[in-house]
């Protein structure tokens, strides 16, 4: 299953790749990646664990990056 995500507010780079290894990380995950002048954030993973999945990644996005907003597309 994949999903896509806009990182609204994104302003920073080196966030950027923190994020995408801190979401990379979590279980059921394939794959994520975060495309800094897109803002745009992918996450490919199980789709019995998206649930689980999204909610990680929303933390990961919070503690980095505490301004920015994950909004699904």
């Amino acid at each position: 299953m994949k999903k896509t995500f806009k990182l609204e507010g994104l302003s920073c780079a080196a966030c950027a790749i923190k994020i995408e290894r801190g979401i990379n990380e979590l279980e059921g995950v394939d794959s994520a990646s975060v495309n800094f002048l897109t803002a745009k954030l992918i996450i490919e993973g199980s789709e019995e664990k998206m649930p689980d999945i999204i909610k990680g990644a929303r933390k990961i996005v919070k503690r980095k990056e505490p301004y920015v907003k994950m909004v699904e597309i």
